[in-house]
């Protein structure tokens, strides 16, 4: 049987337009499907929680306008309320003390004055007199203090010593009753015990700041010749505006009177410094009835530049006395000065070594020895002569 070739049919326009139609639905369905899986995923991996943005609740519309009941609060620890007290008791003796300077007008020719400075100071005794910082009244022509209760008073000045950072002013206080501060001692201070700062920051006055005892013994630069000795380091703020304010111990007593900071940005950096109460104690006392300090007198006359010149070939470290003064306490202890032969040559006097123990290598380290002793103390002196250690007993004068 033959075969039948046959032609092939002809293409229907219908089916072209139902497979598109069919590529279209499947098109469509694998979107819908992978928009799920990624939803899906999306809810599984990463759950709803507190980082999702909720939508707050609607706002009550019944809840009432008005404050809140305040709890009652509970009594106050132990530590903090004899802080509380001890403010309450030593603020009443911290002062506020601002400063004025004449001022010559170059178009008018005339003196005004006009406002130099502020600072911190507290109430010696009940007589008026305040004490501060030198620095804080350096320059000034007129000072004012202002007392806790905000009243005010001219002050005059009784007297100064730059190289201990300390001054006196007196106010009459006209009918006020002062309340000086306690006195303590810086003797017996010991590193990390707790001590509290009053001032006026900035003039924030009746400002209190706490802290420690960071360190004792510090020496620092005053705005005299020479370095103020035996200071106490503390960690409490202290700022420009705080000089002249008390230090004091947890008992509300005085230890030190605060007087500079060491700050790269002139700010409290935690490192304040404070002269010792000690020193302060045996200071003031010579301001009020000479209006200076004169340290004992031992009578000698020395310089650092010579001596080390004419101990070079001795091998000896001390302080060479120069010259001896005629009836002075060294002069009566048998002190030798420093002389000349007469062929010329230098016969070098007395090295002092050490008073009461305490080596001294300068005339600086003599004058801060000899700042810690009072008139009339018999202080023993380690002296080198000629090649010989002596023991000499000298009493201090005046």
């Amino acid at each position: 049987m033959d075969l039948e070739w046959r032609s092939p049919r002809a293409p229907d326009p219908r089916d072209r337009e139902l497979g598109q139609l069919r590529r279209m639905v499947v098109l469509l369905w694998a979107c819908t499907m992978a928009l799920a899986v990624m939803w899906v995923w999306d809810r599984f991996a990463h759950p709803p929680g507190a980082g999702d943005v909720v939508p707050p609740p609607p706002p009550a519309t019944d809840a009432p306008a008005a404050p809140r009941p305040v709890d009652p609060a509970p009594p106050l620890p132990d530590g903090e309320q004899r802080a509380v007290e001890l403010f309450r008791r030593a603020s009443r003796s911290v002062v506020f003390i601002t400063t004025q300077r004449r001022e010559l007008n170059p178009w008018t020719l005339t003196e005004r004055s006009v406002a130099e400075g502020t600072g911190s100071g507290f109430l010696w005794d009940a007589a008026g007199r305040v004490i501060t910082n030198y620095h804080v009244i350096r320059g000034a022509s007129a000072a004012e203090v202002v007392l806790s209760n905000h009243r005010r008073f001219a002050a005059s000045l009784v007297g100064v010593s730059p190289d201990h950072d300390l001054a006196v002013l007196a106010i009459d206080p006209a009918g006020e009753e002062l309340q000086p501060l306690p006195m303590g001692a810086s003797k017996d201070l010991a590193v990390g015990q707790a001590v509290y700062a009053i001032g006026n920051p900035f003039g924030l006055d009746q400002t209190l700041t706490t802290g420690i005892v960071s360190a004792l013994g510090r020496r620092i630069d005053g705005p005299g010749d020479r370095p103020i000795e035996d200071v106490i380091q503390t960690d409490a703020a202290i700022n420009p505006g705080n000089s002249g304010g008390p230090l004091l111990d947890s008992a509300g007593r005085l230890i030190g009177v605060n007087t500079s900071i060491y700050s790269p940005s002139g700010a409290s950096a935690g490192i304040g410094f404070a002269i010792p109460v000690d020193t302060v104690n045996r200071v003031v006392p010579g301001l009020i009835a000479r209006g200076r300090y004169a340290p004992p007198d031992l009578g000698v006359k020395t310089d650092d530049r010579i001596g080390r010149i004419l101990l070079r070939r001795q091998g000896v470290a001390g302080v060479l006395v120069l010259e001896v003064a005629e009836g002075s306490p060294a002069a009566r202890a048998g002190l030798k000065p420093t002389r000349r032969r007469g062929d010329g040559a230098v016969i070098v006097g007395d090295v002092i070594l050490a008073i009461d123990g305490a080596s001294v290598t300068s005339s600086a380290e003599l004058a801060s020895a000899l700042e810690t002793k009072t008139a009339g103390q018999t202080v023993a002196l380690r002296v080198w002569r000629a090649g010989n250690v002596l023991e000499i007993e000298v009493v201090l004068g005046s």
